[in-house]
């Protein structure tokens, strides 16, 4: 069985008591009001609306206008077939990092094409500068097949604190954000995540078996059974905030960059959701986690995953 962990409320009134949720939502104890108090004044000092502008202009600029309209060699492979990286995605990220230092100067970013070409960029995570996440499209196999499900994902984070995040499908014109404390919101709507209701068949998103280990594909083959139905995941972003709207259960993933999590990890847990890795512990945006994880509707759905994929494991 899988370690349990207190249940995180439900976020019906936008609550600030969060501090049970290490990571997500900071630390507790004594430690964790100098942290929050840290927390805070990082946010105090953001414009979130201008974020949005910000992440809007990127994908207006360098995105919209290559989707569908890619040549051949505007597509390389990174690490495979299957890992593609675009024009789009490079200059995006180049519009993000300008874009969002000038808004919180000091900041570092963490952008996935950036730890591509240099994985010292990661260690901005364990400093004491507010980070901005960013992975500038996700989903860049949909993107590069004309497919309108993929998403800008970008969060800010603070000693490992997660602050305020953006989930952005350009094609679909869908935005949400959540801010700690503070509540997710899509298109300006208030987002509530719920509970399955009892007996309903579970959709699970789970990691992609075309980025899987063989061990992976055992852990998550723990899914395949009466009252779950497991398929391949899409655009990560978009698999939380379908989390975050109801529309999906749970995931279940096996890797843990933090460009494709930290946005929607956030997300879930302000529209009142829950996550853990399969140790029960907290999911670290810095790494070093026990996987698989999941994100679920509910602390109770997410710990019936794990127990899923614990006994497989």
């Amino acid at each position: 069985m899988i370690e349990a962990i207190p249940a995180i409320p439900a976020n019906n009134d936008d609550r600030t008591d969060r501090a049970d949720r290490t990571d997500v939502t900071g630390p507790a104890g004594a430690a964790g009001a100098t942290a929050g108090t840290a927390a805070d004044a990082v946010l105090a000092a953001v414009d979130l609306d201008a974020v949005e502008k910000a992440v809007r202009e990127a994908a207006a600029a360098e995105i919209l206008p290559r989707f569908r309209q890619l040549a051949a060699h505007e597509v390389v492979e990174k690490n495979g077939p299957h890992d593609l990286v675009t024009v789009a995605d490079r200059r995006a990220e180049e519009h993000l990092t300008a874009a969002l230092t000038a808004l919180l100067p000091g900041s570092a970013v963490v952008g996935e094409e950036a730890v591509h070409a240099d994985p010292a960029v990661l260690a901005a995570l364990h400093g004491d500068a507010p980070v901005w996440i960013v992975d500038p499209v996700d989903g860049t196999r949909q993107f590069v097949h004309g497919d309108p499900g993929f998403a800008t994902l970008v969060a800010l984070a603070h000693r490992g604190e997660l602050l305020a995040s953006w989930t952005y499908a350009p094609a679909l014109d869908e935005m949400a954000v959540a801010v700690r404390g503070g509540g997710a919101r899509l298109n300006g709507r208030k987002l509530l995540a719920g509970s399955p209701h009892e007996g309903k068949t579970l959709e699970v998103a789970m990691s992609h078996h075309d980025f899987t280990t063989v061990a992976e594909k055992r852990a998550l083959s723990g899914l395949v059974c009466e009252g779950i139905a497991a398929r391949p995941c899409g655009s990560a972003g978009l698999e939380y905030l379908a989390i975050a709207r109801g529309t999906l259960e749970a995931i279940a993933f096996t890797w843990e960059n933090p460009w494709d999590h930290a946005a929607g990890l956030l997300l879930v847990h302000e529209a009142g959701g829950s996550s853990m890795t399969l140790s029960g512990a907290p999911f670290r945006i810095a790494g070093g986690n026990t996987l698989p994880f999941t994100a679920a509707r509910d602390a109770a759905t997410a710990r019936r995953i794990l127990d899923l994929l614990a006994a497989a494991d």
